[in-house]
């Protein structure tokens, strides 16, 4: 059976895959979730006519000769408008963000008067509107400021504040169903003995979910037999999961049993092994509602598969507005640091460093060793070269695709 290109195989993966449903947080819980529809001003900003400076609140007609003396009728502070009209020959103390008061259409910067309380001299003209926020200057009542789809920063977040939503809709977190398998893994900080190694992948894989909006729901390790996968795929459908992620056992071996226990489950296979390195042997179908992705045991693997199937599959079940770009995996152009030999069937995924030339351009050497079981490499690496199947040889500054670490 020929080998799935990697584009077919996350076009399969994220076909079909619609938002999650709904629900309100509120604002102080909202960074980091995605919006789940357009949100308006409920307000306008500034609402008023305000100063953006301290000084002197004046009309432009008095001070466009100066030095002039004028007489000082009150003063405004933030917050607090003055409840007169200033004229001829008159100003206002005024504070930055108060009101601009009636009857006058200019600010006086403090810095050129000589701070008078009663009268002051002014030394600097002014004109009309200086030093003055129109109202609306910022946004107007019913403008629609954020989108559905958006991922909510902390710039948005104030945004949202100024527009008067203490709560905002947003996407539940879509959840990521997590089984580690093989009688060789122990969690982290237990003992391993002499033959067994430490679970890894697990912690990588939920810590990739909740960075793309994910929520992760750890079921353990799961021993190479039957019945132990099948309760832990039970955990995943009582949980409603909406992702299941297997780790290991999906290969040819007599110990992996994933698609076995996956298949007595119901899962509709869509496909198994793609045209990719590292990664080949990923399983992607469907158990009722839960899209089911069973990842390479290697951590190198499993990770980078993460990277290009899982993190584009959260993002589309958050119906995030770049969602879209992910069908790239987000690539980039460079050249390359050194030459690489001729590419066979499975498109490449290089563990490489990154610097910018003096002409600012991407320059990506990758690491002499790729072995798949090497994380500490993954850490190093700044970015993956990708290397189409069958590429020819390419030697040292010629064109290549990076796929940038997004941490």
């Amino acid at each position: 059976m020929a080998l799935l290109p990697v584009e077919e195989a996350l076009r399969r993966v994220l076909d079909g895959a619609e938002p999650v449903a709904a629900e309100e947080v509120r604002l102080a819980d909202a960074h980091g979730r995605t919006l789940a529809a357009d949100v308006a001003a409920r307000r306008t900003q500034p609402p008023f006519d305000t100063t953006a400076m301290d000084g002197y609140a004046v009309r432009a007609e008095d001070v466009a000769t100066v030095p002039v003396s004028l007489d000082v009728i009150g003063e405004a502070p933030a917050g607090h408008a003055f409840a007169g009209r200033v004229g001829p020959g008159q100003a206002v103390r005024i504070f930055t963000g108060a009101p601009l008061p009636d009857g006058a259409d200019c600010i006086v910067i403090q810095e050129n008067t000589d701070y008078g309380s009663e009268t002051v001299s002014v030394r600097e003209p002014a004109v009309a509107g200086q030093f003055v926020r129109r109202r609306g200057l910022d946004f107007s009542d019913g403008d629609v400021l954020l989108r559905a789809g958006s991922v909510l920063g902390p710039r948005h977040v104030a945004l949202a504040a100024a527009m008067n939503h203490p709560a905002l809709p947003v996407r539940r977190k879509p959840r990521v169903a997590i089984i580690a398998t093989g009688d060789e893994l122990v969690p982290p900080g237990a003992d391993p003995g002499p033959d067994r190694i430490i679970a890894s992948n697990s912690f990588g894989i939920a810590a990739m979910a909740r960075r793309n909006g994910g929520m992760p729901v750890d079921l353990g390790i799961a021993p190479d037999r039957p019945d132990a996968l099948s309760r832990a795929v039970d955990g995943a459908v009582a949980a409603e999961a909406d992702i299941l992620i297997t780790l290991g056992g999906a290969s040819v071996g007599d110990h992996d049993i994933v698609q076995d226990v996956l298949s007595s489950h119901g899962l509709a296979l869509d496909f198994w092994k793609i045209a990719m390195r590292p990664g080949k042997p990923l399983i992607f179908g469907r158990l009722g509602a839960m899209r089911v992705l069973g990842l390479p045991g290697n951590p190198v693997s499993s990770m980078v598969c993460g990277r290009l199937f899982l993190a584009p599959l959260i993002q589309a079940l958050l119906g995030r507005i770049d969602a879209a770009v992910t069908m790239d995996a987000g690539e980039t152009a460079g050249r390359l640091g050194e030459a690489l030999k001729a590419n066979d069937e499975r498109q490449d995924y290089l563990r490489a460093t990154v610097r910018r030339d003096a002409a600012g351009t991407l320059v990506a050497t990758p690491f002499s060793r790729q072995d798949s079981s090497m994380l500490a490499t993954l850490v190093k690496a700044d970015a993956l070269i990708v290397r189409a199947p069958f590429a020819p040889p390419a030697a040292a500054g010629d064109a290549c695709r990076l796929l940038l670490m997004d941490d």
